[in-house]
């Protein structure tokens, strides 16, 4: 399944749980059960027993009442009491395995599940990500799989277990007295249809509570993660009567899921006591009659309570298993996505590195990103970069310079023409392979939820500390890392909110002098930083550049004056390049963003 096919798919809400009839979809889970055939074969082994035991302790129920206490044998009662314990002892063993094994098994297929679904959606493209919300991958890892979840560990052992007990008690139903098991069979539905009927109020109303208690979190965490943005703005009051809105509206609803599962309560005690009640006088009348036994008759109300309760069981797990079938749909559907930034059949290896950075060639490129095929985002576009060469992107945005390093970490393919680098086209080369080479400083740098020294070591996971701290003073960063409250061991916070910009940034260039790279991208590395803080972080790239090849987009153009040479794009293509001096002489685009910058005149370029 194509990304573009599933586009339509994804854009369903991440509340939506919807059921399906569907449950075939199930058997598309055996490679994740297949593993575990032996524990499921002695769970199976130990749910036919349990089952079994249940349909013998009517038999032993029938023996104890007609030969143990009617016949007034003492002997007789012992040895049916005996018999009776040894069966409910047997019982409680195959239960116990039974539950445990089935468990074991859920959860075990889950966490696979769970594993298997995380890695699939690390290796898709960037281009999924346009059409899929991130907070759709995390319903589908937690809520869908939690689901699933108590199907294969609960639902599938209940509902396996009460169909044997439900065959097997009608059987035994039919043995004991045909004309008792026809008016069984004729009260079962008169009781399981308003049971099924007010059930289903009962699960529309507790879906709907799961999907206002999940509007509730979202708001909740998005109005905690920008409490300075409600603050500020003196917000508090308006959060406080959504958030109060929002708590009002899960309460009635529950309240009504409370009043309908009140009435399904009082609903099966009225009904079930009068089928039992009409089973007790029909065959008490045959008993007085001599028709059966009083022992028949006590089992045969036995194995009637086991047939409804089978019943009942079943008809609530069919929906249960519905709607994890509806889960499981949406869990494959990610998992039958295909990357299409695909890796070759045969890929070819790139030289071995000889420390001096990386030749890139950009051969009549043109491309347009998936999520907006008429724009072009870049149109004929040809580029050649030498080993070791420090060269600079300038453009107003929209031009295309960010396009370009997302081509070269091959986060996309152009529709035409080929990027090569040392030789090799990235489209015959593994994207691991690709992006080894490079070491990416982004404009808004990532900081995870963690040390300095995980944080940093996450430009090579093997690094030593020593390696990690020589990389964090090679960025200037050991001057407040050190002075933290526990010095690299302090946690940053979420985000990396207990750091400035500036200092997140230089987190960020640690980690690309970590990786050592061939081949630097800085993303308008110091665009948000304040003047001291740009010079550190300048002071600290101008190390990392250094032997390197390195492509920077600027919009700050001070910061690029040193380059060895300054591209100027617009609209998707080259439009003049050269030194500084060299552009600001010709005039055109960068010229008059100088002037702009440097308070030299007003630009009239922007006014073409």
């Amino acid at each position: 399944m194509s990304q573009t096919e599933t586009q339509k798919t994804h854009k369903q809400s991440e509340n939506d749980r919807d059921s399906s009839k569907n449950i075939k979809v199930f058997f598309q889970l055996w490679s994740f059960v297949r593993p575990y055939k032996v524990t499921l074969f002695f769970a199976m082994l130990a749910l036919v027993i349990g089952s079994s035991g249940m349909i013998f302790l009517g038999l032993s129920i029938r023996f104890l009442v007609d030969e143990g206490l009617s016949k007034g044998d003492p002997n007789l009662l012992d040895q049916s009491v005996v018999y009776l314990i040894i069966l409910v002892v047997g019982l409680a063993m195959a239960s116990f395995f039974r539950f445990y094994l089935v468990t074991w098994l859920g959860e075990r297929v889950i966490a696979d599940l769970r594993k298997a679904l995380f890695n699939h959606s690390l290796s898709l493209d960037v281009a999924f990500f346009e059409i899929t919300k991130a907070s759709e991958i995390q319903s589908r890892l937690t809520t869908d799989t939690t689901l699933l979840q108590s199907v294969i560990g609960s639902s599938f052992s209940v509902a396996a277990r009460n169909f044997l007990s439900l065959v097997g008690g009608l059987i035994m139903l039919m043995i004991l007295s045909l004309k008792l098991t026809i008016l069984v069979l004729i009260m079962v539905p008169l009781v399981l249809v308003p049971i099924l009927i007010i059930g289903r109020k009962v699960r529309q109303f507790s879906r709907q509570t799961q999907d206002r208690i999940a509007d509730l979190g979202s708001f909740s965490t998005e109005s905690i993660d920008s409490v300075r943005t409600v603050q500020a703005f003196c917000h508090e009051e308006e959060e406080k009567k959504n958030f109060h809105l929002l708590t009002e509206n899960v309460l009635n609803i529950s309240l009504q899921r409370i009043r309908w599962r009140a009435i399904l309560i009082a609903t099966v005690m009225v009904l079930v006591f009068v089928g039992i009640a009409s089973v007790l006088w029909i065959g008490g009348h045959d008993m007085m009659a001599g028709e059966i036994t009083s022992g028949e008759l006590s089992a045969f109300m036995f194995y009637a309570v086991i047939v409804a309760t089978a019943a009942g069981a079943i008809s609530d797990v069919a929906g249960e298993m519905q709607r994890a079938a509806g889960a499981t749909e949406r869990i494959l559907e990610i998992l039958a996505v295909k990357p299409e930034i695909a890796v070759p059949a045969k890929p070819k290896t790139l030289p071995l590195s000889q420390g001096k950075g990386g030749e890139i060639r950009f051969e009549n490129l043109s491309f347009h990103y998936p999520a907006r095929p008429d724009f072009s985002a870049l149109n004929h576009f040809s580029l050649s970069v030498a080993r070791g060469e420090r060269l600079a992107l300038v453009g107003p945005s929209g031009a295309g310079k960010s396009t370009i390093f997302s081509l070269l970490l091959r986060f996309y393919d152009p529709q035409d023409g080929q990027i090569v680098l040392d030789g090799v086209a990235l489209q015959d080369l593994h994207p691991q392979e690709v992006r080894s080479r490079f070491a990416l400083v982004p404009q808004d740098p990532v900081i995870f939820s963690a040390n300095a020294w995980d944080n940093i070591r996450f430009g090579k996971p093997e690094a030593s500390r020593e390696e990690i701290r020589a990389a964090a003073q090679a960025a200037l960063a050991t001057e407040f890392l050190d002075h933290l409250p526990q010095g690299f061991d302090s946690f940053l916070g979420e985000k990396g909110v207990r750091l400035s910009g500036g200092q997140k940034q230089r987190i960020s260039i640690a980690r690309a002098i970590l990786r050592n790279p061939e081949i630097l991208l800085l993303d308008e590395a110091t665009s948000a930083l304040d003047a001291e803080n740009e010079r550190l972080v300048q002071l600290a790239l101008d190390r990392v550049m250094e032997g390197r090849t390195s492509l920077t987009i600027a919009h700050r153009l001070a910061t690029v004056r040193q380059m060895d040479r300054i591209l100027v794009i617009d609209s998707g293509k080259v439009i003049d390049q050269g030194s500084h001096d060299q552009l600001i002489a010709r005039g055109g685009l960068y010229a008059d963003l100088a002037k702009l910058q440097f308070n030299q005149g007003k630009s009239l370029y922007t006014q073409r």
